[in-house]
């Protein structure tokens, strides 16, 4: 029988000491980037790079979030991936952080998966009929203690659950590609 697979949550290391804290992009006109459209699971085009400013200056990192949950990366971070082969799973939009000559990027997860293990999960709740927003409803309100089912991955290294598109998921062999690499800044807990 074979192993089965553990995944992980990439959240923020925000226990870095000096690190950097980015806001989220604007676009070539500076207007602001609407969120939602980097949960789509969608290819995303922009004409030109994404501009991001610095909301708190110090020691840039290879992965990290931004205040409106957009996720920031550097090439090192697009090199994992690639050498791991998910160019189906992810794009990523080219991007200038603020006083950072270095090449960035902005994170869109072109996957989604229904494998929300609500019985594992500590506590869930739903939006109900009624919500402002009809959309919503029968989607996750809130998830505590996430947890997934490795039956319903499939062959997926990186994505967001469905439902619940705050959590970003990648696989153990991701999880390991990027602690080899010595890539700073994410945090990674067991779900």
């Amino acid at each position: 029988m074979k192993p089965r697979t553990r995944y992980f949550e990439m959240r923020d290391d925000v226990h870095i000491p000096g690190r950097w804290y980015v806001e989220s992009p604007l676009d070539d006109q500076g207007e602001e980037i609407f969120p939602y459209q980097f949960l789509q699971g969608k290819i995303l085009r922009w004409e030109k790079p994404l501009f991001l400013p610095m909301y708190r200056r110090g020691r840039a990192l290879d992965f990290s979030w931004t205040g409106l949950g957009f996720v920031v990366v550097s090439g090192r971070f697009v090199s994992v991936c690639e050498r791991l082969g998910l160019q189906n799973e992810v794009q990523f939009v080219p991007a200038r952080v603020e006083e950072h000559p270095e090449s960035y990027f902005v994170l869109n997860t072109l996957r989604t998966i229904r494998c929300v293990d609500e019985a594992r999960c500590d506590e869930v709740s739903f939006y109900e009929p009624g919500y402002e927003d009809p959309g919503l409803v029968g989607q996750y309100r809130h998830i505590s203690g996430l947890k997934v089912d490795p039956e319903k991955i499939g062959d997926a290294s990186i994505f967001r659950p469905w439902g619940w598109p705050v959590a970003l998921i990648v696989s153990e062999r991701v999880k390991r590609a990027m602690e080899e690499e010595g890539l700073s800044g994410p945090a990674f807990i067991e779900v």
